[in-house]
């Protein structure tokens, strides 16, 4: 193996993510003291998909809550501030529940937390959206390497890793298999071996 080979290892598969998805749901049940005035926006690419199935989750342990109706979606890349460094980075769609955000719970979801310069664009985006009561944040993977003093209030796992790695986050939703094979989640840690 040359020494700028590529290594790779999977750090949660599908069941993982799927066991730490339903323990932030019921975090966020217990956090919130039930599911009322709770509004999950998910941040694109892969948060709204999470936001999604947290939202799903949050339903089978409540009944009575519509998973659509508490999910949306809140693009961050206009408030980003490294577009003139990186500004090929496409536009997503922000789609707010109807009830809004005004006077609710809202929880911000992600997939990875690493600098926190993303978290803190989505907070300026959601001020140009209303006004919530409380703001959360909810991350699949919080990986450390802050720049912004921003802390995840619900975390899958925490991955502590070396800034030359990666950690990649590939889900069904968003990271399409090769045609004749099934799409899978997990996340993996790539680094130089």
């Amino acid at each position: 193996m040359t020494a700028d080979a590529i290594s790779s290892r999977t750090v949660l598969s599908s069941a993982d993510i799927d066991r730490a998805l339903t323990r932030i749901a019921y975090e966020i049940l217990e956090a919130n003291k039930g599911p009322e005035d709770l509004v999950l926006m998910g941040i694109p690419r892969r948060g709204y998909p999470l936001a999604r199935r947290l939202a799903a989750k949050i339903a089978a342990a409540a009944p009575g809550v519509d998973p659509a109706a508490i999910t949306g979606q809140l693009d961050v890349t206009m408030f980003r501030d490294d577009l003139a460094r990186r500004p090929t980075r496409p536009p997503y769609a922000t789609r707010v529940p109807v009830t809004g955000i005004d006077d609710k719970v809202v929880v911000l979801v992600d997939d990875v937390l690493y600098s926190g310069r993303t978290i803190r664009s989505a907070l300026d985006a959601l001020v140009d959206l209303g006004r919530p009561r409380i703001v959360r944040l909810a991350v699949l993977v919080d990986r450390g390497h802050r720049e912004l003093p921003i802390r995840a209030d619900h975390v899958g796992k925490n991955l502590p890793t070396s800034s030359l790695e990666q950690v990649r986050v590939r889900l069904a939703e968003t990271d399409s298999a090769a045609p004749d094979e099934a799409a899978t989640d997990e996340v993996v840690i790539e680094g130089t071996a």
